[in-house]
Protein backbone atom coordinates (compact mmCIF):
# COMPACT_ATOMS: atom_id res chain seq x y z
CA UNK A 1 0.00 0.00 0.00
CA UNK A 2 1.41 3.38 -1.04
CA UNK A 3 0.20 5.38 1.96
CA UNK A 4 1.86 8.59 0.82
CA UNK A 5 -0.34 8.60 -2.32
CA UNK A 6 -3.50 8.90 -0.20
CA UNK A 7 -3.50 12.64 0.47
CA UNK A 8 -7.27 13.28 0.55
CA UNK A 9 -9.95 12.35 3.06
CA UNK A 10 -13.17 10.39 2.55
CA UNK A 11 -15.43 13.39 3.19
CA UNK A 12 -13.95 15.16 0.17
CA UNK A 13 -14.45 12.11 -2.04
CA UNK A 14 -17.97 11.65 -0.72
CA UNK A 15 -18.83 15.26 -1.53
CA UNK A 16 -17.63 14.77 -5.13
CA UNK A 17 -19.54 11.48 -5.50
CA UNK A 18 -22.76 12.93 -4.10
CA UNK A 19 -22.53 15.96 -6.42
CA UNK A 20 -21.97 13.73 -9.45
CA UNK A 21 -24.86 11.44 -8.46
CA UNK A 22 -27.32 14.18 -7.47
CA UNK A 23 -26.37 16.57 -10.29
CA UNK A 24 -25.95 19.69 -8.16
CA UNK A 25 -24.21 21.08 -5.08
CA UNK A 26 -27.56 21.68 -3.40
CA UNK A 27 -28.67 18.10 -4.10
CA UNK A 28 -25.42 16.76 -2.66
CA UNK A 29 -25.85 18.95 0.43
CA UNK A 30 -29.35 17.55 1.00
CA UNK A 31 -28.19 13.96 0.48
CA UNK A 32 -25.28 14.35 2.92
CA UNK A 33 -27.21 16.55 5.36
CA UNK A 34 -24.71 19.41 5.19
CA UNK A 35 -24.49 22.82 3.55
CA UNK A 36 -23.82 23.77 -0.05
CA UNK A 37 -20.72 25.85 0.82
CA UNK A 38 -19.27 22.85 2.69
CA UNK A 39 -19.78 20.63 -0.37
CA UNK A 40 -18.09 23.20 -2.61
CA UNK A 41 -15.17 23.63 -0.23
CA UNK A 42 -14.59 19.88 0.11
CA UNK A 43 -14.57 19.38 -3.66
CA UNK A 44 -12.15 22.29 -4.12
CA UNK A 45 -9.85 20.78 -1.50
CA UNK A 46 -10.02 17.41 -3.28
CA UNK A 47 -9.14 19.05 -6.60
CA UNK A 48 -6.18 20.80 -4.98
CA UNK A 49 -4.94 17.56 -3.42
CA UNK A 50 -5.22 15.67 -6.72
CA UNK A 51 -4.00 18.54 -8.90
CA UNK A 52 -6.91 18.25 -11.37
CA UNK A 53 -10.22 19.99 -12.02
CA UNK A 54 -13.08 17.57 -11.51
CA UNK A 55 -16.07 19.85 -12.06
CA UNK A 56 -16.73 22.84 -14.28
CA UNK A 57 -18.82 25.40 -12.39
CA UNK A 58 -21.43 27.42 -14.29
CA UNK A 59 -24.81 29.05 -13.72
CA UNK A 60 -26.39 25.85 -15.03
CA UNK A 61 -24.68 23.83 -12.34
CA UNK A 62 -21.61 21.61 -12.09
CA UNK A 63 -20.48 19.51 -15.06
CA UNK A 64 -17.94 16.69 -14.90
CA UNK A 65 -14.64 17.33 -16.66
CA UNK A 66 -12.85 14.53 -18.48
CA UNK A 67 -10.74 13.98 -15.36
CA UNK A 68 -13.90 13.94 -13.25
CA UNK A 69 -15.50 11.30 -15.47
CA UNK A 70 -12.36 9.17 -15.31
CA UNK A 71 -12.28 9.43 -11.52
CA UNK A 72 -16.00 8.80 -11.00
CA UNK A 73 -15.89 5.03 -11.58
CA UNK A 74 -13.12 4.64 -9.01
CA UNK A 75 -14.99 6.83 -6.53
CA UNK A 76 -18.14 4.75 -6.96
CA UNK A 77 -16.13 1.64 -6.07
CA UNK A 78 -14.96 3.45 -2.92
CA UNK A 79 -18.58 4.37 -2.12
CA UNK A 80 -19.72 0.78 -2.49
CA UNK A 81 -16.87 -0.39 -0.27
CA UNK A 82 -17.83 2.19 2.38
CA UNK A 83 -21.43 0.95 2.23
CA UNK A 84 -20.29 -2.66 2.75
CA UNK A 85 -18.18 -1.59 5.73
CA UNK A 86 -21.21 0.14 7.26
CA UNK A 87 -23.44 -2.89 6.69
CA UNK A 88 -20.86 -5.26 8.12
CA UNK A 89 -20.54 -3.16 11.27
CA UNK A 90 -24.32 -2.94 11.64
CA UNK A 91 -24.70 -6.68 11.13
CA UNK A 92 -22.38 -7.44 14.06
CA UNK A 93 -23.88 -4.88 16.40
CA UNK A 94 -25.66 -6.29 19.45
CA UNK A 95 -26.77 -2.86 20.65
CA UNK A 96 -30.59 -2.67 20.78
CA UNK A 97 -30.52 1.08 20.43
CA UNK A 98 -30.09 3.35 17.46
CA UNK A 99 -31.84 4.31 14.25
CA UNK A 100 -33.79 2.00 11.93
CA UNK A 101 -35.13 3.40 8.65
CA UNK A 102 -38.34 1.89 7.29
CA UNK A 103 -39.75 2.80 3.90
CA UNK A 104 -43.27 2.18 2.64
CA UNK A 105 -45.83 3.82 0.39
CA UNK A 106 -47.17 7.14 1.63
CA UNK A 107 -50.63 5.73 2.43
CA UNK A 108 -49.23 2.72 4.29
CA UNK A 109 -46.79 4.97 6.14
CA UNK A 110 -49.55 7.31 7.28
CA UNK A 111 -52.37 4.86 7.98
CA UNK A 112 -50.71 1.61 9.14
CA UNK A 113 -47.13 2.09 10.33
CA UNK A 114 -47.91 4.29 13.36
CA UNK A 115 -50.05 1.54 14.95
CA UNK A 116 -47.71 -1.26 13.90
CA UNK A 117 -44.63 0.47 15.31
CA UNK A 118 -46.21 1.88 18.49
CA UNK A 119 -45.26 -1.15 20.69
CA UNK A 120 -41.57 -0.30 20.19
CA UNK A 121 -41.90 2.66 22.55
CA UNK A 122 -42.50 0.31 25.49
CA UNK A 123 -40.60 -2.82 24.40
CA UNK A 124 -37.44 -1.16 23.00
CA UNK A 125 -37.44 2.57 23.81
CA UNK A 126 -33.82 2.91 22.68
CA UNK A 127 -34.74 2.19 19.06
CA UNK A 128 -35.55 5.23 16.96
CA UNK A 129 -37.45 4.80 13.68
CA UNK A 130 -37.26 6.99 10.60
CA UNK A 131 -40.21 6.42 8.27
CA UNK A 132 -39.52 7.25 4.63
CA UNK A 133 -42.95 7.69 3.04
CA UNK A 134 -42.31 7.11 -0.64
CA UNK A 135 -43.85 5.28 -3.57
CA UNK A 136 -40.37 4.82 -5.06
CA UNK A 137 -38.50 1.58 -4.46
CA UNK A 138 -35.81 2.72 -2.03
CA UNK A 139 -32.42 1.13 -2.63
CA UNK A 140 -31.74 -1.19 0.29
CA UNK A 141 -28.35 -2.17 -1.10
CA UNK A 142 -27.15 1.44 -0.78
CA UNK A 143 -28.66 1.66 2.73
CA UNK A 144 -31.27 4.26 1.82
CA UNK A 145 -33.49 2.15 4.10
CA UNK A 146 -32.99 -0.79 6.47
CA UNK A 147 -36.43 -2.31 5.91
CA UNK A 148 -38.73 -1.82 2.94
CA UNK A 149 -42.40 -2.73 2.68
CA UNK A 150 -43.21 -3.48 -0.93
CA UNK A 151 -45.97 -4.93 -3.08
CA UNK A 152 -43.53 -6.79 -5.34
CA UNK A 153 -40.84 -9.29 -4.40
CA UNK A 154 -37.32 -7.99 -5.13
CA UNK A 155 -35.06 -10.11 -7.32
CA UNK A 156 -31.67 -8.94 -6.04
CA UNK A 157 -29.76 -11.84 -4.42
CA UNK A 158 -28.41 -9.53 -1.68
CA UNK A 159 -31.94 -8.95 -0.37
CA UNK A 160 -34.19 -11.27 1.58
CA UNK A 161 -37.95 -10.90 1.55
CA UNK A 162 -40.77 -12.30 3.64
CA UNK A 163 -44.34 -12.45 2.42
CA UNK A 164 -46.52 -11.43 5.36
CA UNK A 165 -49.90 -11.58 3.64
CA UNK A 166 -52.07 -9.83 1.11
CA UNK A 167 -54.08 -6.67 1.27
CA UNK A 168 -57.54 -7.08 -0.16
CA UNK A 169 -58.83 -3.98 -1.91
CA UNK A 170 -62.17 -2.99 -3.32
CA UNK A 171 -64.22 -0.09 -4.57
CA UNK A 172 -65.08 2.47 -1.89
CA UNK A 173 -66.78 5.84 -1.73
CA UNK A 174 -68.03 8.07 1.04
CA UNK A 175 -71.63 7.56 2.11
CA UNK A 176 -72.23 11.25 1.45
CA UNK A 177 -71.05 10.89 -2.16
CA UNK A 178 -73.27 7.85 -2.75
CA UNK A 179 -76.24 9.61 -1.15
CA UNK A 180 -75.83 12.37 -3.73
CA UNK A 181 -74.65 10.48 -6.82
CA UNK A 182 -76.62 7.28 -6.24
CA UNK A 183 -75.52 3.75 -5.41
CA UNK A 184 -74.68 1.70 -8.50
CA UNK A 185 -76.52 -1.61 -8.69
CA UNK A 186 -74.54 -3.20 -11.52
CA UNK A 187 -70.90 -3.12 -12.71
CA UNK A 188 -71.98 -1.13 -15.77
CA UNK A 189 -73.51 1.56 -13.56
CA UNK A 190 -70.21 1.93 -11.69
CA UNK A 191 -68.70 3.38 -14.87
CA UNK A 192 -71.19 6.26 -14.70
CA UNK A 193 -69.49 7.59 -11.56
CA UNK A 194 -66.51 9.85 -10.85
CA UNK A 195 -63.28 8.06 -9.95
CA UNK A 196 -60.21 9.06 -7.94
CA UNK A 197 -56.77 7.52 -8.26
CA UNK A 198 -53.32 7.53 -9.81
CA UNK A 199 -52.46 10.00 -12.62
CA UNK A 200 -52.00 6.95 -14.89
CA UNK A 201 -55.52 5.46 -14.94
CA UNK A 202 -54.66 3.10 -17.79
CA UNK A 203 -53.24 0.61 -15.27
CA UNK A 204 -56.68 0.24 -13.69
CA UNK A 205 -58.79 0.02 -16.84
CA UNK A 206 -58.04 -3.62 -17.74
CA UNK A 207 -58.78 -5.01 -14.23
CA UNK A 208 -62.00 -2.99 -14.18
CA UNK A 209 -63.04 -4.25 -17.60
CA UNK A 210 -62.43 -7.79 -16.35
CA UNK A 211 -65.04 -7.09 -13.66
CA UNK A 212 -67.51 -5.86 -16.26
CA UNK A 213 -66.94 -2.18 -15.43
CA UNK A 214 -66.38 -0.27 -18.72
CA UNK A 215 -64.26 2.43 -17.08
CA UNK A 216 -62.62 5.13 -19.23
CA UNK A 217 -59.80 7.58 -18.48
CA UNK A 218 -62.40 10.35 -18.47
CA UNK A 219 -63.94 8.82 -15.33
CA UNK A 220 -60.91 9.92 -13.29
CA UNK A 221 -61.88 13.42 -12.29
CA UNK A 222 -59.10 13.87 -9.71
CA UNK A 223 -55.80 12.09 -9.31
CA UNK A 224 -52.54 12.18 -7.38
CA UNK A 225 -49.32 10.18 -7.09
CA UNK A 226 -49.74 10.55 -3.33
CA UNK A 227 -51.95 7.87 -1.79
CA UNK A 228 -52.78 10.04 1.23
CA UNK A 229 -54.13 12.72 -1.11
CA UNK A 230 -56.33 10.14 -2.87
CA UNK A 231 -57.56 8.99 0.55
CA UNK A 232 -58.54 12.53 1.49
CA UNK A 233 -60.21 13.09 -1.90
CA UNK A 234 -62.31 10.01 -1.18
CA UNK A 235 -63.26 11.27 2.29
CA UNK A 236 -64.13 14.66 0.77
CA UNK A 237 -67.02 13.01 -1.11
CA UNK A 238 -65.50 13.41 -4.58
CA UNK A 239 -65.88 9.93 -6.06
CA UNK A 240 -65.01 6.23 -5.99
CA UNK A 241 -61.54 4.75 -5.57
CA UNK A 242 -59.81 1.39 -5.19
CA UNK A 243 -58.32 1.22 -1.69
CA UNK A 244 -57.43 -1.48 0.87
CA UNK A 245 -60.29 -3.00 2.86
CA UNK A 246 -58.22 -2.82 6.04
CA UNK A 247 -58.22 0.99 5.87
CA UNK A 248 -61.68 1.71 4.51
CA UNK A 249 -63.66 -0.77 6.60
CA UNK A 250 -62.42 1.01 9.73
CA UNK A 251 -63.85 4.37 8.60
CA UNK A 252 -67.60 4.63 9.27
CA UNK A 253 -67.94 7.47 6.76
CA UNK A 254 -67.00 5.15 3.89
CA UNK A 255 -69.02 2.46 2.13
CA UNK A 256 -68.08 -0.44 -0.13
CA UNK A 257 -69.43 -0.16 -3.67
CA UNK A 258 -70.97 -3.40 -5.00
CA UNK A 259 -69.73 -5.65 -2.16
CA UNK A 260 -70.30 -8.76 -4.28
CA UNK A 261 -67.48 -7.83 -6.68
CA UNK A 262 -64.24 -9.87 -6.39
CA UNK A 263 -61.50 -8.20 -4.38
CA UNK A 264 -58.16 -7.05 -5.76
CA UNK A 265 -55.09 -8.62 -4.09
CA UNK A 266 -51.93 -6.71 -3.16
CA UNK A 267 -49.10 -8.83 -1.65
CA UNK A 268 -47.11 -7.37 1.23
CA UNK A 269 -43.38 -8.13 1.33
CA UNK A 270 -40.99 -7.12 4.10
CA UNK A 271 -37.51 -6.75 2.66
CA UNK A 272 -34.08 -6.16 4.18
CA UNK A 273 -30.46 -6.68 3.21
CA UNK A 274 -29.19 -10.18 3.92
CA UNK A 275 -26.28 -8.88 6.03
CA UNK A 276 -28.60 -6.82 8.22
CA UNK A 277 -30.53 -9.86 9.44
CA UNK A 278 -27.96 -10.24 12.21
CA UNK A 279 -28.40 -6.65 13.41
CA UNK A 280 -30.42 -6.95 16.58
CA UNK A 281 -32.22 -3.62 16.38
CA UNK A 282 -33.20 -4.13 12.73
CA UNK A 283 -34.29 -7.68 13.54
CA UNK A 284 -36.48 -6.38 16.39
CA UNK A 285 -38.28 -3.94 14.06
CA UNK A 286 -38.54 -6.51 11.26
CA UNK A 287 -40.09 -9.15 13.55
CA UNK A 288 -42.46 -6.59 15.09
CA UNK A 289 -43.72 -5.63 11.62
CA UNK A 290 -44.16 -9.31 10.67
CA UNK A 291 -46.31 -9.94 13.75
CA UNK A 292 -48.23 -6.72 13.30
CA UNK A 293 -49.08 -7.38 9.67
CA UNK A 294 -50.08 -10.97 10.42
CA UNK A 295 -52.48 -9.83 13.15
CA UNK A 296 -53.90 -6.92 11.16
CA UNK A 297 -54.43 -8.94 7.99
CA UNK A 298 -55.88 -11.91 9.86
CA UNK A 299 -58.40 -9.64 11.53
CA UNK A 300 -59.26 -7.85 8.30
CA UNK A 301 -59.65 -11.00 6.20
CA UNK A 302 -61.85 -12.69 8.80
CA UNK A 303 -64.16 -9.69 9.10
Amino acid sequence: MNWSAISFDWNQVRAFLATAEEGSFSGAARALKTTQPTIGRQITELEEKLGVTLLERSVRGPTLTEAGRDLLDHVRVMGEAATRISMSATAHSEDVTGLVTVTATDLLSAQSLPKLLAPLRSSHPGIRVNIVASNDLQNLIKREADIAIRHVRPDQPELIARHVGDFQAGLFASKAYLDTAGRPKTPAEVAEHAFLGNPDPERLLAPMHNLGIPLRPENFVMSSENGVVVWELLRADLGISVLPDILCDADPSLERVLPELPRFQFPIWLVTHRELQTSKRIRVVFDLLVRGFHEALRGANSA
